[in-house]
């Protein structure tokens, strides 16, 4: 029996380490071993143990048009299992499942595939361009464009089924969007390459936001995906993406303030930083005013100037704050410390069972130690989240 087990377990792979994605640009790339990249997750599409079964040496490759997005799907392995030993168990059926998150239009013909590169240069941006930039790479600059499409873009709902195939494989808890809805508002971002007198766009990543209702005649919109694929994350492309959503919005005066949804914790470190290098600059976020406490005037500042919310804005208050606070000095810093706990505190103390102790049998309520320690450990976690930010607004 262990011995079967053995020789079935051999059949049986990692999901996330047998998909390879790929951003073809070029024909040197359909067959260069390089700049292959895996999926942060797969238990969206295979199932929550990411597990594949029935192959050995087990290799799916989604390589993408690094432009048009057009995606080519190819399933290879070394070995396929005999149903005989496994009692009758056939093989994941691998395409079928893919079938379900990939655009309706896919390929499986490396030919027909590559044909498309000859037609490379046909694609460009749908909607308004709404701001660029440039990162200095190799020794030389790279220029992005920001991109503001909406529905009505001839071919965009069809690039957009293309670009929401990733999210699956690197967002958590997402989930497909009705297009139609015309409260979406969409971003797109794309490196712009200029060969030969020719510009090719190629795709980095985008950001979707829904504009809910704020009364009586406002909206309050709500960034709800935000995705940079892996070859082109952590080069500032996330901030430059948000920085542009913030200057669309802040300039309408239908705009109340701009959540996010469920935020990340990478996006929320971006957020973070892009809210706290703004308020910085505020007179009511000086250094002065952040010796004392979070004041409504902060609040109504950060809202008015970048459509900041409230409960972001105390955020950026507590980051500024520690920027602006000597962890040797152990009287400022116990101050500091207060500061965010008294925050941190609010919501158990109107916790209804918590208001409730005292009709309460012991030990449902968390005692004063108990409340405490969690309190230290809230405080340590928002002052480890808190440091990363400021040790990048440092370099500002």
């Amino acid at each position: 029996m262990q011995d079967l087990q053995s020789k079935i377990s051999q059949y049986v792979c990692c999901a996330n380490e047998a998909v390879k994605f790929k951003l073809i640009k070029d024909e040197d790339d359909l067959t260069s071993d390089k700049g292959f990249f895996h999926p942060d997750m797969s238990h969206q599409i295979f199932g929550e143990r990411e597990q594949l079964f029935g192959y050995k040496g087990l290799k799916v490759v989604l390589a993408y048009l690094a432009g048009s997005l057009d995606v080519c799907v190819k399933v290879s392995y070394t070995d396929k299992i005999d149903p005989e030993l496994a009692e009758g168990v056939e093989p994941d059926d691998i395409l079928p499942r893919l079938k379900d998150v990939l655009p309706k239009t896919f390929f499986t013909n490396i030919d027909q595939f590559s044909s498309l590169l000859l037609k490379k240069a046909d694609f460009h941006p749908h909607g308004v361009l709404i701001s660029s930039y440039s990162k200095e790479s190799g020794g030389g600059q790279k220029t992005y464009e920001i991109y503001k499409p909406d529905v009505t873009c001839p071919g965009y709902q069809e690039y957009h089924e293309k670009m929401e195939s990733f999210i699956l494989w690197f967002i958590d808890a997402a989930s497909f969007i009705d297009v139609d809805d015309d409260k979406w508002d969409f971003f797109t971002v794309f490196e712009k390459v200029n060969v030969g007198g020719a510009s090719f766009y190629l795709f980095v990543g985008y950001a979707t936001c829904y504009r809910f209702y704020a009364y009586p005649d406002k909206c309050r919109p709500r960034v709800s995906q935000v995705l940079i694929l892996p070859p082109y994350q952590k080069q500032g492309h996330c901030t430059n993406l948000l920085s542009a959503i913030y200057r669309h919005y802040v300039s309408d005066v239908n705009v109340v303030d701009i959540t996010a949804e469920d935020p990340s914790d990478n996006f929320q470190r971006v957020r973070d930083f892009l809210d706290s290098k703004n308020c910085a600059g505020l007179p009511e976020f000086s250094d002065v005013s952040l010796k004392k406490p979070f004041s409504k005037d902060m609040a109504q500042a950060a809202q008015k100037r970048f459509k900041i919310n409230k409960r972001q804005a105390r955020r950026v208050y507590e980051i500024l704050r520690l920027k602006n606070t000597n962890k040797n000095d152990e009287k400022e810093f116990k101050e500091y410390r207060l500061c965010v706990k008294q925050r941190l505190y609010a919501p158990m103390k109107n916790d209804s069972i918590h208001r409730k102790a005292k009709f309460l049998p012991p030990g449902l309520c968390p005692s004063a130690e108990e409340q405490q320690s969690i309190l230290q450990k809230e405080f340590e976690k928002c002052l480890t989240e808190y440091e990363k930010v400021v040790q990048r607004l440092e370099y500002l």
